[in-house]
């Protein structure tokens, strides 16, 4: 049994779920998503509660029906307060800036690293070392954020590169001369 696909998800004020055949739109004051259900789900909608409905008892229904309520839950919380994934930059002369639509990032590299920002998505930077992406999109937020991270992941040995805020990389010791 799916102890998550069960809980209701809680619609706010000012979101609007709109059910078209297989697919659920969410409307919000942020944006809209729009997220397909698996064959023979459905949404229930009583009293500002969503309920996913699963057609059977089968494991793959039981195991999508957790799925698809964390998933609208997660566009819920999107189209009404957005997600945010910030990064820091370590090194000497890393920097990160936004130009127009893109970010250019110096990591120390012969040429300067250049990333396309995706639609629906914002990137800023407050400070040269830091870059904070947002967007209502979890996933694509997500994804963004590992792009750019993955441009110069943390080394254990020297601490440089870009990695997540709050995110501890476990040093290593270097060569010892005997």
């Amino acid at each position: 049994m799916s102890r998550v696909g069960k809980k209701p998800v809680d619609i706010p004020k000012g979101v609007k779920v709109v059910l078209a055949g297989d697919s659920v739109l969410i409307e919000g004051p942020k944006g809209k998503l729009e997220h397909c259900l698996p064959n023979g789900f459905k949404v229930e909608i009583k009293d500002s509660k969503a309920w996913i409905l699963r057609p059977d008892e089968m494991q793959k229904s039981l195991a999508l029906h957790g799925l698809t309520r964390a998933i609208i839950a997660n566009l819920v919380k999107g189209v009404t307060e957005g997600y945010v994934k910030e990064l820091e930059i370590k090194g000497v002369g890393f920097k990160a800036q936004v130009q127009g639509n893109a970010l250019q990032i110096t990591l120390g590299f012969s040429h300067p690293v250049k990333y396309a920002v995706p639609e629906g998505i914002t990137v800023t930077t407050p400070k040269p070392v830091k870059i904070v992406i947002s967007g209502i999109d979890k996933v694509t937020v997500g994804e963004v954020a590992a792009e750019i991270r993955g441009f110069f992941e943390p080394e254990p040995y020297t601490g440089k590169g870009i990695m997540y805020a709050g995110e501890y990389v476990r040093r290593k010791a270097g060569k010892t001369v005997a």
